[in-house]
């Protein structure tokens, strides 16, 4: 019996904690036009750093550091990804991509405000977002309540863990960055 009261006792008081947390993250992504920030992505074995531009709805820049000076670039419906170095493109209807649901802020919102977040080493909240065939792991630093990083599966159902780091709120962004690479 005193373990169920303990239980009950540690439900009551962690439901509200986790709650508010929820709320302070809803708020703080309501509040968000845009990111800009450093990111680390592992793929497999294969690890590539960069920096990005988020604007909401759906559109993102980055800039890979590495030695093919990748680009990937969403104008909200297409995705372009361009090696600099060999001027290969690869273009993907942004729909058949995670980054459809990860750069749509009011879906995320929405699954937020009806999942249970998931503490993960006292350190990050997470939240799974199941749609259709698609994983989404979203997660928030507990201390600042920011998007920290996220995992999915890639369109050839690699496991891709994208980390954030650095990250600044509604800078003044050059909006011509969206705009998709032409080829050449």
């Amino acid at each position: 019996m005193r373990n169920v009261l303990v239980i009950y006792f540690f439900l009551h008081l962690f439901s509200p904690l986790q709650a508010a947390l929820k709320d302070k993250i809803i708020l703080n992504l309501q509040k968000t036009e845009n990111l800009t920030f450093d990111f680390k992505q592992t793929i497999g074995e294969k690890t590539e750093e960069g920096n990005c531009i988020i604007e909401y709805p759906k559109k993102i820049y980055c800039s890979y550091n590495n030695l093919n000076k990748k680009i990937m670039v969403s104008d909200g419906k297409s995705l372009v990804i361009k090696n600099q170095t060999s001027n290969q493109y690869y273009f993907y209807p942004l729909k058949r991509t995670p980054l459809d649901l990860i750069l749509n802020k009011n879906y995320l919102i929405n699954q937020i405000k009806k999942l249970e977040g998931r503490d993960v080493e006292n350190k990050f909240l997470n939240f799974t977002i199941q749609n259709n065939d698609s994983k989404i792991n979203i997660f928030f630093d507990n201390k600042t309540l920011n998007l920290v990083g996220w995992q999915t599966e890639d369109i050839y159902q690699n496991l891709v863990i994208t980390y954030i780091s650095k990250i600044k709120f509604n800078q003044k962004i050059d909006k011509d960055i969206f705009k998709l690479p032409k080829m050449n």
